[in-house]
C-alpha cells in the first residue's frame, strides 16, 4: 500500500511524518475548563521527527478510532497525579492535584496501545499511568518511605533549577534503554513525588535511581517499541544527547510502524 505523501516546496514528494498522539491534561483557567498540553512535549515529538496530534479527551468508544490514526503515543508529565483509587488506595494528600478525566481514558488507551504494538513513550505522570494501567501500584509520596530520597524538584525555584540534573540512573544491561543510550549510567533531573511501588507484571526495569526507585521500564513482551521514564527528557532535549537518543529511537519506531515494519527494537 502506498504511504501518504506531501509535496516539498520544490515539488519533490516527501514521506508524511508519523502521527504521534499526545493526550491532554485538564485545567481550570479562571472559571473555564481547558484541555492543555505543554509545549515542551509537543517540541519533543517534533524533535523525534513526528507530527504531534493533541487529543483533548475521549470516551472508550472513541479509542480505537483514534489509534487507527496513530503511529505512536507520547504520554506527558503533569502537575496532577494518577488517582489512587486505580491501584486500590485512598488519597494520601488531598492538597495535591488530580485529573480524573485524564485517568478515565488514558488508562484504557495504554492497554490498547500495548495490545496493538503501537510505539509508546511516556514521561513522569505518563510513566506512572502506564504502570497503573497495566496492573501496578505507586508510592503516593515516595520520600516518606524509608530508604528513598526526596525526588521532588525544589519548591518555588526557577524552572532551570527545578529541572537541573539531580542524580544518576543506573541502566539495566541488555534492555531497551541500554540499546538506545549505549551507556551504563547518566544524570537525570527529578521532579516527582509519586513513583513506582509495585511494577506491573510483564514490565521490565530499564533503570533505577541510586535509592532503588524505578526510573525507567519497558513492556517486556510488547510487539512494539516501549520506553517509560520517570524523569523529564523533554526539558531542553535538543541540548541533551541522551534525550535526543531516546527521542530519535521513538521517532524511528513510529516511522517503522507507519511503514508496516513493526517490532520492539530500537
Amino acid at each position: 500500500m502506498t504511504q501518504p505523501q506531501t509535496l516539498a516546496a520544490a515539488g519533490t514528494p516527501v514521506a508524511a511524518k508519523p502521527i504521534v498522539l499526545v493526550p491532554a491534561c485538564n485545567r481550570m483557567l479562571g472559571e473555564h475548563p481547558f484541555h492543555i498540553a505543554g509545549k515542551k512535549y509537543i517540541d519533543a515529538v517534533r524533535l523525534a521527527g513526528g507530527q504531534p496530534l493533541v487529543v483533548p479527551s475521549a470516551d472508550e468508544a472513541e479509542l480505537d478510532t483514534l489509534l487507527d490514526l496513530a503511529d505512536g503515543v507520547l504520554l506527558t508529565g503533569s502537575p496532577s497525579n494518577v488517582h489512587p483509587s486505580h491501584f486500590g488506595e485512598e488519597v494520601h494528600d488531598p492538597a495535591l492535584p488530580l485529573d480524573p478525566l485524564r485517568d478515565s481514558w488514558t488508562l484504557p488507551l495504554i492497554r490498547r496501545v500495548v495490545d496493538r504494538g503501537i510505539p509508546l513513550f511516556t514521561i513522569c505522570r505518563g510513566t506512572q499511568e502506564a504502570n497503573v494501567a497495566l496492573g501496578g501500584s505507586l508510592y503516593q509520596a515516595v520520600h516518606e518511605h524509608e530508604g528513598h530520597e526526596d525526588h521532588r524538584g525544589a519548591d518555588g525555584a526557577p524552572a532551570d533549577e527545578v529541572y537541573a540534573p539531580a542524580h544518576d540512573v543506573v541502566v539495566a544491561e541488555g534492555g531497551v534503554l541500554a540499546k538506545v543510550v549505549g551507556q551504563p549510567r547518566f544524570e537525570v533531573n527529578s521532579v516527582h513525588g509519586q513513583a513506582v511501588k509495585r511494577l506491573a507484571d510483564g514490565l521490565r526495569v530499564e533503570a533505577r535511581a541510586p535509592d532503588g526507585v524505578v526510573e525507567a521500564f519497558s513492556v517486556a513482551d510488547s510487539a512494539g517499541f516501549s520506553l517509560c521514564v520517570q524523569w523529564h527528557p523533554e526539558w531542553l532535549a535538543a541540548d541533551n544527547p541522551v534525550s535526543m537518543k531516546m527521542l530519535t529511537a521513538f521517532g524511528e519506531a513510529c516511522r517503522r510502524y507507519r511503514e508496516g515494519r513493526r517490532g520492539p527494537h530500537p
